[in-house]
């Protein structure tokens, strides 16, 4: 057990070596790269959005359920929303969305190139596959992901503003109090380090279990299992690492 996790390990560096190296053709590492962009942005801001100001409503109402003393200011709601929302909900529950969203379409894509043996065939015409086909969905996903990750910020928030004026839990002008109150640039960065690093862990371990292939359309469906789960524990784990590190 031991033997075979620290061998995944090593393979999963030099992959990484392979797949960090200088592209063979610029003008296609950067066509590739607007491609994958496009697709991971445009195609996840409809799923981000919505369970975002779902997600946002949600945590509104139940602060406003907890908080009924009379002795506690009416915007602690907006308050605890936006911090939970900010640091903690977004970047890591939106994250987990995207390892399952983009992460198994990444290990699809990859996976099946490897089992029809387009992989091969780079490598037989001189070109390194990690690199051409990797790179440019590492640096698209390290590009994108922050960018969902700030509008789902602002989606959330949406949310519990709407639920606010929609149920009246809490006055408007309180909730934006509470919004407003304290509000640190920091926890912006915060949220955004969390979100870069959960874009390398997803998009890199991903590509790792499609790239590393051997068999048939079996084998693919148990890669992207097997890419979502570890991504997600490792997102989990590197969670609690950056918070005891940043707060």
């Amino acid at each position: 057990m031991i033997h075979r996790l620290l061998t995944t390990i090593g393979e999963y560096f030099i992959f990484l070596r392979q797949a960090f190296s200088r592209p063979e053709k610029w003008r296609i590492f950067f066509k590739k790269l607007i491609d994958e962009m496009d697709a991971m942005g445009i195609g996840s801001m409809l799923i981000v959005s919505i369970v975002s100001i779902a997600m946002g409503s949600v945590i509104t109402t139940q602060t406003a359920m907890q908080i009924e003393s009379s002795w506690i200011p009416h915007w602690t709601v907006g308050f605890v929303s936006r911090t939970s929302i900010v640091m903690e909900l977004c970047p890591t529950i939106i994250s987990l969305l995207l390892v399952g969203n983009l992460g198994s379409r990444i290990t699809a894509e990859i996976g099946s190139m490897r089992v029809t043996e387009q992989i091969d065939a780079l490598e037989v015409m001189g070109i390194n596959p990690a690199a051409h086909l990797v790179l440019p969905k590492v640096i698209a996903s390290l590009i994108v992901n922050p960018v969902l990750i700030v509008f789902s910020i602002f989606f959330a928030i949406l949310g519990g503003y709407l639920t606010v004026i929609i149920t009246g839990c809490v006055s408007m002008y309180d909730f934006i109090d509470g919004l407003t109150y304290c509000f640190r640039v920091y926890d912006i960065i915060y949220a955004i380090t969390k979100a870069f690093v959960f874009a390398f862990v997803m998009s890199t371990v991903s590509s790792f279990y499609g790239y590393r292939i051997d068999g048939g359309a079996l084998e693919l469906g148990k890669a992207s299992t097997q890419g979502i789960v570890v991504s997600s524990f490792l997102i989990l784990i590197l969670n609690v690492l950056i918070t005891q590190i940043m707060l």
